[in-house]
């Protein structure tokens, strides 16, 4: 049962039963003050369990957080911190009640682990309309957290729950198969690993065997202690279910959110970093949602930072002061996007009043395949340029920029290909050189150092979805494989991810063109504690799976067919200055 606790100028329900529809009960923390008024809630429904402190399970993150940013520990105890949700003794004082609630199987709520699942959004549905009824909530929740407490945000929104008055999705993916599962048809394992690494360690039934939380005393992963046998019986396969789904069929369409439905205002905040993952979906949302209120912020640096600095908290209360406490506060009255526009050893804050910028200068840049360069002229003659698809790819160079070039917004790439076995999987790597040729990278989400920008085709899947696609954001149905012909070329369009970078005067531009992950380098010795890998360029976000990537099929030779017609280019989002 869970008790009641006065601490840390909080009143502090632990463990509180919210009982779901089919009988399973889910328990939850609430911060609240302790005047016990009626406050808006913040709510957050995730699997990363509600007793493991931040220090604690993410130790390398929040050291190297509160070491570059000591506004984040600034006027907290710090007690209370986890991991991508709001420390409540942030909140609590301004007058929030902050909700915590472990998702279904895992941490102390009992149930199978079936993530971003119908029965988990149908749970966080219930969840948020549960708090709008308790005596301490005003009726007004907002959903708040980054990555999986934003990416579901996006799917409950399309249940569009009575109560929910406002979100904001801080790094939050949207589309399970485009954005999280299958880049560009070709199979991310981040998921399966993350499910080992993230997920089966706070497990519901862990019991004695699982951490025991400092703050409350009460063990992370429930009291009862369940043998590994009965632990795997409830839980799914994860990432054998994912490589079981290789096109955009009913399972993903189940977790992705109906663009139609989502009305509620939101805040969609995306990292130019996060390649691999996130961006992609704050974007889509921002531009596809049928919401009438709703604003972007783009921001740099690590996955979790800004939204614990005192920069991403001031922006994420004036948004829910406005929405949740009706204060007239001037939110309304913003332009529409907040960028962080990102330079080499900065970024700068400008506000836009829409997404894509209308002022951008679409400018093509063609591959000639004689010099291996990019040009905004096409090739004269055509001409064939091959690469073994296991090894580096093709990278096609700029010269020496002769003005500070800014680029933001989305790109995209034509390429004509053929491979000599029956299917390629093309990997886009946008990257920025010094005038001799030393590469510029970049802090990401998750990897020191990141390009600029990524994107991804399976050529078998090049088939476009027509009412979707944009010259700048073509869009893929992924509903039909498309086998290639050996040495038969074809026209690829493909997608690459948003991203802002000004080059400055003198350095080059280039696009790599692969058969494999990028690699800023092959070793570094660089990890954090919650990924499995070596940290190379891509962070976690790799496609090496080999029963996706058999290499009798994706091992051949590519070819470029750089012809004449300009068929093969790079689309860039020049921003000119000024509004």
């Amino acid at each position: 049962m869970g008790f009641t606790s006065v601490q840390d100028g909080m009143t502090i329900d632990w463990d509180v039963e919210i009982p779901m529809d089919d009988g399973v009960v889910l328990r939850a923390d609430v911060f609240r003050p302790v005047s016990g008024e009626p406050c808006p809630v913040l709510l957050t429904y995730g699997p990363y369990a509600k007793g493991l402190a931040f220090q604690e399970g993410y130790p390398s993150a929040w050291t190297k957080m509160i070491a570059d940013h000591p506004d984040v520990a600034y006027g907290s105890t710090n007690k209370h911190q986890n991991w991508e949700v709001v420390d409540p003794e942030k909140w609590v004082p301004d007058g929030y009640v902050c909700v915590r609630v472990d998702s279904r199987g895992t941490g102390r709520s009992p149930g199978f682990v079936d993530h971003f699942s119908p029965r988990e959004t149908r749970d966080f549905h219930d969840c948020i309309e549960w708090a709008a009824r308790q005596p301490w909530s005003n009726g007004k929740v907002g959903l708040s957290g980054i990555s999986y407490y934003g990416i579901n945000q996006w799917h409950v929104a399309s249940l569009q729950p009575p109560h929910l008055a406002a979100m904001c999705i801080w790094e939050g993916a949207a589309d399970w198969y485009r954005d999280m599962t299958h880049h560009g048809g070709i199979l991310s394992t981040f998921w399966a690993n993350w499910y080992d690494m993230q997920v089966k360690t706070v497990q519901y039934g862990l019991g004695e065997r699982g951490p025991r939380s400092a703050v409350s005393g009460l063990l992370v992963c429930g009291d009862e202690t369940l043998s590994d046998d009965a632990l795997a019986r409830n839980r799914c396969s994860f990432g054998d279910e994912i490589l079981a789904h290789p096109l955009d069929d009913d399972y993903h369409r189940a977790r992705a959110p109906q663009w139609d439905k989502v009305t509620v205002p939101f805040l969609s905040a995306a990292n130019w970093g996060g390649q691999g993952l996130h961006p992609r979906g704050n974007f889509e949302g921002f531009t596809r949602a049928a919401s009438q209120e709703k604003w972007l912020e783009a921001h740099g640096l690590e996955h979790w930072t800004h939204f614990y600095t005192d920069y991403g908290r001031a922006l994420q209360k004036a948004f829910f002061d406005c929405y949740l406490k009706g204060e007239d506060n001037g939110w309304r009255a913003r332009k529409r996007v907040l960028l962080q526009v990102r330079h080499v050893d900065r970024f700068e804050e400008r506000a836009e009043a829409e997404w894509p910028l209308a002022r951008t200068r679409w400018t093509k840049f063609y591959l000639d395949a004689e010099r291996q360069t990019l040009s905004t002229e096409p090739p004269k003659q055509p001409a064939r340029i091959s690469f073994d698809a296991p090894g580096d790819g093709l990278t096609f160079v700029s010269a020496p920029l002769a003005q500070e070039t800014e680029i933001t917004g989305p790109l995209a790439a034509g390429l004509r290909v053929s491979s000599s076995t029956a299917d390629a999987d093309i990997f886009l790597v946008f990257r920025v050189f010094t005038a001799d040729l030393r590469e510029i990278t970049f802090a990401g989400a998750i990897d020191p150092h990141t390009p600029v920008a990524q994107g991804w085709l399976r050529a078998s899947h090049r088939k476009l979805d027509d009412t979707l696609s944009k010259p700048w954001r073509p869009y893929h149905a992924h509903d039909e494989k498309q086998p290639l012909t050996p040495g038969v070329p074809v026209d690829l369009q493909i997608e690459i991810w948003p991203t802002s970078i000004v080059v400055p005067a003198g350095c080059r531009i280039a696009l790599s063109v692969r058969g494999r992950d990028y690699e800023w380098q092959k070793s570094t010795g660089l990890r954090l504690s919650n990924f499995k890998n070596e940290l190379t360029g891509c962070g976690p976000f790799l496609h090496n799976d080999p029963r996706d990537r058999p290499s009798s099929i994706f091992g051949g030779a590519t070819t470029l067919h750089l012809d004449a017609d300009g068929a093969n280019y790079l689309l860039l989002p020049i921003a000119p200055k000024g509004a």
